[in-house]
């Protein structure tokens, strides 16, 4: 979690002036880590930092300073049972900021005073991802860490599903392929990359060696030309839409294209979680879930991405 320049300059331009509230750093049981923040304009919010009332006060707090000409940046930590009677325990260090036209950052790492006194400015360039800190009465904060390769083959019932719950997680890069234009929802999430192609096996010679696919066609001769495709490629786990009697049948076809038993056992089918049922969300759910617990342990993802 970092600063998101463009969808920062999004609100702005669509909402004049925002505060953004970030959660600078934590201390013992907090709702939400260091490096989560959300956005506050005179009508509307965006985001969370936990609800409750931590949330309820912060945003108070940035509506009194849109109302204000040009507020100081703000920095206060606060314990949150002491202070707000929640029962977490811990405490979270706050930053407000006001952002109109004039005051967008221009790169990053981004920093910008935030204490009454500061020294110069650090040179410490910190790595993206990095959470924020604040250092001289400066705060530091860095770009996103890059998102672990997601490719998404089919933009059907399944697909958006899938797309809709994976897009708004920091922790993964959303590639969506189909055979045109028109197969993809008029609204694609902010951070997805679409990408219509008449012949979408040609494709797979681009894609990360690391990354994740799931293939969710229309078509069961495209679903195989992709598992072939991939199969000679490389990728860290490969899950196919369908179910068990279509996978016996694919690895009978696959094993016909020369692909060996221990290649074709890395492909997860069904995916999500059978307990969760067959509707599109319900395996969107359970996709979503392997992938995060996959990314939290660090383990590697050769079994499967979503299986």
């Amino acid at each position: 979690m970092s600063l998101e320049l463009p969808a920062l300059r999004a609100a702005v331009e669509a909402r004049g002036a925002v505060v953004r509230i970030l959660v600078v750093s934590v201390a013992g049981s907090v709702p939400r880590g260091a490096g989560t923040s959300m956005l506050v304009w005179e009508t509307g919010e965006d985001g969370t930092i936990g609800g409750g009332e931590l949330e309820n006060q912060a945003v108070r707090e940035a509506r009194e300073m849109l109302a204000q000409p040009a507020p100081l940046p703000r920095l206060r930590p606060i314990p949150l049972g002491p202070a707000l009677g929640q029962c977490c325990g811990g405490s979270v260090t706050l930053a407000w900021e006001r952002f109109d036209a004039g005051t967008l950052p221009t790169a990053l790492p981004h920093a910008r005073p935030i204490a009454g006194t500061y020294g110069p400015r650090p040179s410490q360039e910190p790595a993206p991802g990095t959470p924020p800190f604040v250092r001289d009465g400066w705060l530091i904060e860095t770009g996103p860490a890059p998102g672990s390769p997601v490719w998404v083959w089919g933009a059907g019932h399944v697909g958006r599903a899938i797309v809709s719950v994976l897009a708004p997680w920091p922790g993964v890069a959303v590639t969506w392929i189909d055979l045109g234009p028109d197969r993809f929802p008029d609204a694609v999430p902010p951070g997805v990359s679409p990408i219509p192609a008449a012949e979408p096996p040609a494709l797979v010679r681009f894609a990360p060696q690391d990354a994740d696919h799931l293939v969710l066609t229309r078509s069961h001769d495209l679903d195989l030309a992709l598992c072939h495709a991939l199969l000679g490629h490389g990728f860290a786990s490969l899950g196919l839409i369908g179910s068990q009697t279509k996978l016996g049948r694919f690895r009978s076809r696959l094993a016909a294209l020369g692909h060996s038993p221990a290649q074709i056992s890395r492909i997860a089918c069904p995916i999500g979680d059978p307990t969760l049922g067959k509707h599109p969300q319900a395996i969107a759910v359970g996709v979503a879930a392997a992938l995060i617990r996959s990314a939290g342990t660090g383990e590697a993802r050769e079994r499967d991405a979503a299986g």
